[in-house]
């Protein structure tokens, strides 16, 4: 375990519980930011070292007695550094699945209408603008539910805020069932689609549970395994509705309706789950911690405030419209252009189509995890690099998806064009989390909403009037994708650099800086900035393998300011 470790047996209960940072470094060692890592590391991490078991490089051992709390290892915050898929050991991976899971429930909700439409418009006598008002209705809803979700998790944490979503939306699926008329029906999916705004829980649940090294991956597997959740409801409302028909015995038009009680039920189960199982944070719920004076109540304005101002907010939310959003126009478009253009049987039209959506179950994670992957070779610059990368390829693909005139190409242009436009989604939220510590929620409901509301302006544009053919509007729509990624480019972190500069050489440009412009002298001085600091921390990696001066402790990151809510202070050795 090391001397250090050796030592810490004869320490007091309270001792062993303080984290203490061990500078030790070798001459031949490489000044770079990875190999001067600055969060503490758990028992897993802690066997890499030189002969005597201290670890080499600047690290921070934890004395947490015979036991570490953790099952995964951890950084400064306690968020997670790895990821482990088929482990459901509280707190870390335990909200993984609780997030997806209630995010996919969403999903089968929102869409779960849409495989039984053909019956629904026979007894509601749905006429195909009906039914075009309705699709729409049921993903606007969520730009509203996203950007005040958002704001809720800042405030009262992503637990809460998703729970009370489902369960406020929970009674529109239900109530589907008694619609007589099609301004019923529309409402309804317009209610229903509010609880889509759960992405937003999902997203910053996990960057506030995963640490920055695998954050990307993270954020991409669990809005990638939610997605299918539209798919699931193609098969799942189907064999409902034939089995309530069928063995069953009940009218047509009695069993589309019953058959919306399972999608309720998920939904409802799904909010239970999350309220009994969920914890907010890796240390406890943010209302406990609140008692305990570990966590900050802040300011919702403020909140607010940070994330309309940061300039980047607003390219990812413009970006994020033209690959998620582009992603839910195509789901809405793909069976008809198949079908009227290459004479597909519909059944078969469908099957093609549903490939672009069901790739999400892979191509999303690959996003996150290539985010992290470049992140580790050439930091932020790395994950700016790659969004662009792979989104323009995406809008290339897309302009040529309109040109090709036989299937099996349209096929294969269809299926790069998804790995990239799904990819794309993945990789920003693998930026998103360092925009801003302090208003984390409110940016990505904003960029959320920035997704959906591109799907509205896409499908209106280019797909609702006659002023352009499909294939034409598929091409029109991937130059609007280059054109709408392109202010990537622009995007500048003074202390990591961009996608064309390099990181500011001013002293002033650290993450610490960076972080802390969010909180005015008097917070700080009531000490509502130290969560802004241990993530500034514990964001170094974003520097890449870059030659940088060895990382220190910030002046502020005393034994005396570190003396976290957690009960641990940070000693200089």
């Amino acid at each position: 375990m090391g001397v250090a470790n050796k030592n810490a047996k004869a320490m007091t209960p309270q001792q062993q519980m303080e984290f203490a940072v061990t500078l030790k470094r070798e001459p031949s060692m490489s000044s770079s930011c990875n190999s001067t890592p600055l969060h503490p590391r758990s028992s897993q991490d802690a066997d890499l070292g030189d002969d005597d078991g201290t670890p080499v490089g600047a690290t921070l051992d934890v004395y947490m007695g015979d036991a570490d709390p953790f099952p995964l290892p951890v950084d400064s915050e306690h968020k997670a550094r790895k990821m482990k898929l088929f482990s459901f050991a509280p707190p870390h991976m335990l909200a993984f699945h609780l997030s997806w899971f209630s995010f996919f429930a969403t999903f089968v909700s929102s869409f779960a209408p849409a495989p039984l439409l053909p019956v629904i418009r026979d007894n509601l006598d749905l006429t195909g603008r009906d039914i075009g008002n309705a699709g729409t209705a049921s993903v606007a809803g969520s730009i509203a539910s996203r950007l005040v979700i958002g704001a809720l998790c800042d405030l009262v944490g992503p637990r809460y805020a998703c729970a009370f979503l489902l369960l406020l939306t929970a009674p529109a699926v239900f109530t589907l069932a008694s619609v007589s008329t099609a301004t019923g029906f529309i409402v309804s999916r317009f209610l229903i689609g509010l609880s889509l705004g759960s992405f937003v829980t999902c997203q910053f649940w996990m960057s506030s549970m995963f640490s920055a090294e695998v954050v990307g991956t993270v954020n991409g597997t669990t809005a990638g395994w939610a997605n299918l959740g539209g798919g699931a409801s193609l098969l799942i409302m189907p064999l409902v509705y034939h089995l309530i028909e069928g063995p069953m015995g009940f009218d047509r038009f009695v069993a589309w309706r019953i058959a919306f009680v399972v999608p309720g039920f998920i939904q409802v189960l799904s909010a239970l789950l999350v309220l009994v199982l969920g914890q907010d944070l890796p240390d406890g719920n943010y209302q406990e911690l609140k008692v305990k004076g570990e966590q900050n109540t802040d300011t919702a304005w403020k909140v607010i405030f940070y994330a309309v101002i940061n300039p980047k907010t607003w390219v990812f939310a413009l970006s994020y419209g033209y690959c998620f959003g582009v992603e839910l126009t195509v789901d809405n478009i793909l069976t008809s252009y198949f079908f009227d253009r290459f004479d597909l049987p519909l059944h078969t039209a469908g099957v093609v189509a549903s490939t672009f959506g069901l790739a999400n179950i892979v191509t999303r994670p690959f996003g996150g995890y290539l985010s992290d992957w470049m992140a580790q070779n050439l930091g932020m610059r790395g994950r700016l690099w790659a969004l662009w990368s792979v989104q323009t390829a995406g809008g290339m693909a897309c302009i040529f998806l309109g040109r090709i005139g036989h299937l099996a190409g349209t096929i294969v242009v269809m299926i790069v064009f998804s790995c990239f436009a799904e990819m794309a989604a993945g990789a920003t939220f693998g930026v998103i989390p360092f925009i801003s510590r302090r208003s984390l929620g409110v940016i990505s409901g904003i960029v959320g909403a920035g997704g959906i509301l591109g799907a509205v302006l896409t499908q209106l544009i280019f797909f609702t009037s006659s002023a352009y053919s499909t294939e034409t509007g598929i091409s029109l729509m991937g130059i609007m994708i280059i054109c709408c990624t392109f202010p990537i480019i622009g995007v500048y972190f003074p202390q990591w650099g961009g996608m064309l500069r390099p990181a500011s050489t001013s002293p002033s440009a650290t993450e610490e800086a960076y972080y802390l412009r969010e909180w005015s002298q008097e917070e700080q001085r009531q000490g509502m900035h130290l969560a802004s600091l241990k993530f500034a921390e514990n964001s170094r990696g974003e520097r890449g393998k870059r030659v940088a001066p060895q990382p220190v402790l910030n002046p502020m990151s005393s034994s005396a300011t570190l003396a976290l809510g957690a009960g641990v202070q940070y000693k200089m050795a």
